[in-house]
């Protein structure tokens, strides 16, 4: 018979990346609930920022994530817009729900409002991806990141490079390296796609085709960075497919460009879920993004990765040499891509832990009740 719960977590969730970070979280929680009685209750609190079903149901049903408790329902806003009604409507939640901690995910806007809304409840927060820095003050993923981490009560990093960055910045909050969550979703899943999703579906073959995502304001909102980026993914692909899952925002921006580029060897599709995301990821000759996630994962895959950007917190795939920046300049793009080396000749070790991030998380959540 289980006993009386001990402690009530809410977890907040709105975009891919933490419905994939929440996994592992719930995972690790039902895990423990098992063996230690139902001690643990999680309510999930999705916020809406992704609404789509391709971008958000997808990844509750093959993650196996709980259904949430409550959904917000905010997305399509300015970021103000959507981080004030998020702040209020995650407030009353909090109200309502009383728990001994909030868990936000990652540095987006859910994660700001959560942050915000519990730190004024003086309900304790625990930041899972804590002490990531791009040190680019112009990306709202960094504003978010920095202000959920200094109104924590417990930091929990994926690496000692995120450890060091909290040090430098006087964080008060406990603050401990855990490994990273998506690593042990990374290890959870990437079999299983392999064994359900075929490449036949996008009509490439393993290690014959290059994926591209693009989502980040810095590349969508400024057209001659979009159009450096798609030339040279039209001079890569007269050489070999380039698969391009396409976000919501960036749709609109394909009209002009394929009309005044060609896309013969591009294949833009609709978003894609989780478990074909990750079979995409570990079949391909290289990865081409301005995702911090993807460029992570593209590490976990062991697939060299060219980053659409000037700067990235994942420095351990560039230092390794997993990742390479190229920003958004045609001739370094196709630079990068002409060096990519070979598999077998870069550094193969891994600084995200263990592949059991959430547990060793869940564990120091528990040892701060």
């Amino acid at each position: 018979m289980p006993g009386r719960p001990e402690m009530k977590i809410v977890s907040v969730v709105g975009a891919r990346p933490q419905f994939i970070k929440a996994a592992t979280v719930s995972r690790a929680i039902a895990q423990h609930n098992a063996s230690a009685g139902d001690s643990i209750r999680e309510v999930i609190v999705h916020t809406g920022q992704h609404f789509d079903e391709n971008m958000s149901q997808v990844f509750f049903d093959e993650l196996a994530i709980p259904p949430p408790h409550h959904n917000l329902g905010i997305a399509g806003l300015t970021h103000g817009a959507m981080t004030g009604r998020m702040l209020e409507r995650i407030e009353q939640v909090l109200l309502d729900e009383g728990p001994d901690w909030v868990v936000v995910f990652g540095d987006t806007n859910s994660t700001l409002a959560a942050a915000l809304a519990a730190a004024k409840l003086h309900i304790p927060v625990a930041h899972v991806e804590a002490g990531l820095r791009s040190f680019n003050m112009r990306m709202p993923e960094e504003i978010n990141r920095i202000v959920a981490d200094h109104v924590a009560k417990l930091l929990l990093c994926p690496t000692e490079e995120a450890v060091r960055n909290l040090a430098n910045e006087g964080v008060r909050g406990q603050v401990c390296n855990v490994g990273d969550v998506m690593y042990d979703a990374t290890l959870l899943y990437r079999e299983r796609a392999a064994e359900r999703v075929a490449l036949t579906t996008w009509n490439v073959r393993e290690r014959n085709y290059a994926l591209c995502t693009i989502h980040r304001a810095e590349n969508t909102d400024d057209p001659d960075r979009f159009h450096a980026i798609w030339k040279a993914l039209c001079a890569i692909s007269r050489s070999i497919p380039v698969v391009f899952p396409v976000h919501p925002r960036t749709r609109n921006l394909f009209p002009r460009e394929m009309a005044d580029a060609g896309t013969n060897g591009i294949a833009i599709v609709d978003p894609v879920s989780y478990l074909q995301m990750t079979r995409l990821e570990a079949s391909a000759k290289a990865i081409l993004t301005d995702s911090g996630g993807v460029q992570k994962e593209a590490f976990f895959h062991k697939v060299p990765c060219l980053t659409l950007r000037d700067e990235t917190e994942w420095v351990e795939t560039i230092s390794l040499g997993w990742n390479v920046l190229c920003g958004a300049d045609t001739e370094r793009i196709l630079a990068g891509w002409a060096a990519i080396p070979s598999r077998d000749r870069i550094d193969g070790s891994n600084p995200y832990g263990d592949g059991r991030a959430a547990h060793h998380a869940l564990h120091r959540l528990l040892e701060c009740q």
